[in-house]
């Protein structure tokens, strides 16, 4: 064939993120801040364009969505107040009509939200953890494993930012009284009737179903790993001292010494992740898939994984707890990352372009 006449057929991508009529105007591959992963995927032959999303023009993303081979989608689970429930059935419908789409919301469903700290509790990132389902069932379980376990953290199933996240203290000499601390930015202590904090936590019950609890980590102030995975193999790690769910220093919540450090990114090939990265690609992601009932091509193309240090092991090696894992919306990433992530595209493409030729 002539391939100055015909051109090698380029698939087409959109990327899918959040925004308002101005953003959906405005926005290129070269003002995003995906610029680097736009860079990234023409680089692997892939024509990928911006995508903004907003409930009030959700038909006009539609039609750009369905015109694309694939979609990947970076958009948080609450926004301003807004869930992704009107965004996932949009995605769940684009999918079935042929575009391929990573992640799919049936996947967020199963790996990105607080009830997978449950259902891989038995996994080497495992703790002590448990699920609430209802209201009646918080409020018979969970005081008692506070009094006799110690400090507590409570997830709602779906949240981004800290949002629906607390740790929780019984109050000594005070029948019925907690101290809870919110994960969102600026939150200082408070103490409450543990009424109060069922009343709190109710509205979890509803869009997202149920909170996770899991025991304390102690090492919290030694820092989150997060750990970039693109599909099944590890694309980066992040270090970040955090100060969520630590109390504030008696300057307040807005001073600089209650602000968390800075996100040192770091390659897969880190000397000081090795032992995690091994974890991850040989035991916990396969694993996990398995668990889950995951196959490897509906692996998000981008995910994290976020880690806290649990107790030392006998031999003085550091131990990890998973406390989340984010497949909606994983960004900032390492420099490495959009070239992994390009690659993991490419193939997800060519292989959905060969199942629909094979169809």
């Amino acid at each position: 064939m002539d391939t100055e006449r015909h051109p090698p057929y380029r698939q087409t991508l959109a990327i899918l993120s959040r925004g308002d009529a101005a953003a959906r105007r405005d926005t290129t591959p070269q003002n995003s801040r995906f610029v680097r992963v736009f860079e990234a995927l023409a680089v692997a032959d892939i024509d990928a364009t911006p995508a903004i999303y907003d409930e009030s023009f959700a038909g006009a993303v539609r039609d750009q969505l369905l015109a694309a081979d694939g979609v990947l989608v970076w958009v948080d689970p609450i926004h301003q107040g807004k869930t992704r429930a009107e965004l996932d059935a949009l995605l769940r419908d684009v999918a079935a009509q042929g575009p391929w789409v990573s992640a799919h919301p049936d996947v967020i469903l199963k790996m990105g939200v607080k009830e997978v700290l449950y259902r891989t509790r038995h996994l080497g990132w495992g703790t002590d953890t448990h699920r609430y389902d209802t209201a009646a069932k918080f409020r018979t379980e969970f005081p008692s494993r506070l009094r006799a376990d110690g400090p507590r953290v409570l997830k709602q199933n779906r949240g981004n930012g800290g949002q629906g996240v607390w740790k929780v203290e019984a109050l000594p000499n005070a029948d019925g009284m907690v101290r809870v601390l919110h994960a969102q930015r600026g939150s200082t202590p408070e103490d409450m009737p543990f009424d109060a904090l069922l009343a709190r936590c109710e509205p979890y019950f509803g869009w997202g179903g149920c909170i996770i609890d899991q025991a304390f980590q102690p090492r919290l102030p030694d820092g989150m790993i997060r750990c970039y995975m693109s599909g099944a193999k590890v694309a980066g790690f992040g270090h970040q001292k955090i100060k969520a769910l630590i109390p504030p220093p008696p300057e307040g919540p807005d001073s600089p010494e209650a602000q968390p450090g800075p996100r040192i990114m770091h390659g897969p090939d880190a000397p000081q992740f090795q032992a995690l990265r091994r974890s991850m690609e040989d035991e916990w992601t396969p694993q996990m898939m398995a668990t889950l009932d995951i196959d490897a091509p509906s692996l998000p193309v981008i995910w994290d994984a976020d880690f806290l240090y649990g107790p030392r092991t006998a031999a003085g090696a550091d131990s990890y707890v998973l406390c989340e894992i984010n497949a909606s919306s994983c960004f900032a990433i390492p420099e490495e990352a959009p070239a992994a992530i390009a690659r993991t595209v490419k193939e997800r493409m060519l292989r959905a372009r060969d199942v629909h030729s094979r169809a």
